[in-house]
């Protein structure tokens, strides 16, 4: 997450300091990356203090993880307009926002390409949600074991509640290249949520009941700072909220559709090894490592608190990936390559209460 337990966007925190590649070669565990508020403020957030919407992923240099991690189990919110978790198959909506990101094109893989995209994130990210809930992967099914239906405090599902919902074939529904106009140079909370209740009805989910399993993955074009993004005030690689958190900058976005989730997902490499590049694969097999962690990061909390903090969140406000990010590499709970039918991609581990620990994989629970 990123912020204080009550009311917090999730963010990633960002790395700093020693690479994380250095880190694990010394025997430590990296530092977590910029999160964002709620998400990864301590669990989302990676660098100063979170804002009570970050709820996301931190820089590498955040660290924190022994305590991120220890013992303190994630517990149910109570729900937030009746929604705590995503209770059907995800469906994620990727809006690259901006007359920055230049002209569309298509590849052989019919992935959406992009002439203002230097890194090729979008086709990454393209292939990374279309790769959910593909080739048998258990990544996803750690995240099934939460749920809602059960009261606030619970630490545990009992037969017959309502999972989490498993993306099987895939959790990409659609992808948008808003080129209205530019998107800001530092869009604020409020515009980012604007954007993605704009995307909703882009894209025709014009009902509550249509939003209520999907999140919009608002992403903005390199050199750009949305909510501070890549600046001394940023502090994180990423973060998830809704529409009706009023404890974003600029206030709460109105929405005609209902509660719309949806994620700030900068142009993660304009931080390099600060947000994870490298931090799983060396060289250039690398360089998108932490577009891959960051966005799974993100996803992985939507889901299982997708009205923050309505969901699941540990005592101190952390999210299940904010408590494992930037966890080290490999064994049960660190980040690693996870093979789904579109490739292989560098991805972190979640928190499992099952287990009070973090886990790369587990058998989905239904």
């Amino acid at each position: 997450m990123g912020i204080s337990p009550t009311s917090r966007r999730m963010r990633l925190r960002a790395l700093t300091g020693l690479s994380a590649l250095a880190l694990a070669a010394a025997g430590f565990a990296a530092a977590p990356a910029a999160q964002a508020v709620q998400d990864n403020r301590p669990a989302g957030e990676f660098a100063g203090q979170p804002h009570p919407y970050r709820h996301g992923a931190h820089p590498t240099k955040e660290a924190g993880n022994s305590a991120k991690a220890a013992g303190n189990n994630l517990s149910y919110g109570g729900g937030v307009d009746g929604i705590g978790v995503t209770t059907g198959a995800p469906k994620v909506y990727l809006v690259f926002w901006g007359s920055q990101w230049g002209t569309q094109g298509t590849n052989s893989s019919g992935y959406t390409t992009l002439t203002g995209d230097p890194k090729g994130e979008a086709v990454r990210a393209q292939q990374l949600f279309k790769g959910l809930g593909t080739n048998s992967e258990t990544w996803s099914g750690v995240m099934t074991q939460y749920c809602q239906g059960v009261a606030a405090g619970a630490t545990s599902c009992p037969t017959g509640s309502t999972h989490v919902g498993y993306p099987t074939g895939g959790a990409l529904a659609g992808v948008w290249v808003d080129e209205s106009a530019a998107a800001p140079g530092q869009a604020s909370g409020n515009q980012l949520a604007a954007e993605a209740v704009k995307a909703a009805g882009h894209f025709g989910n014009t009902t509550a009941a249509a939003n209520r399993n999907a999140q919009y993955v608002v992403l903005s074009p390199t050199g750009t700072h949305p909510d501070g993004f890549n600046t001394p005030n940023g502090g994180f690689c990423a973060w998830h909220d809704w529409n009706g958190d009023t404890t974003l900058t600029g206030g709460a976005a109105s929405s005609p559709y209902g509660d719309v989730a949806f994620t700030n997902d900068p142009y993660v490499t304009d931080m390099g090894s600060s947000c994870g590049q490298n931090y799983v694969n060396s060289g250039s097999a690398g360089t998108l490592d932490g577009v891959t962690i960051v966005y799974g990061h993100e996803y992985s909390e939507t889901i299982t608190d997708q009205n923050p903090a309505g969901g699941w969140t540990d005592s101190t406000g952390y999210e299940n990936a904010d408590k494992c990010s930037w966890n080290g590499v490999g064994g049960t709970g660190g980040a690693q390559n996870v093979t789904f039918a579109t490739g292989s991609f560098a991805m972190q581990g979640t928190w499992s209460n099952g287990v009070s620990g973090c886990q790369i994989s587990h058998a989905v629970v239904h």
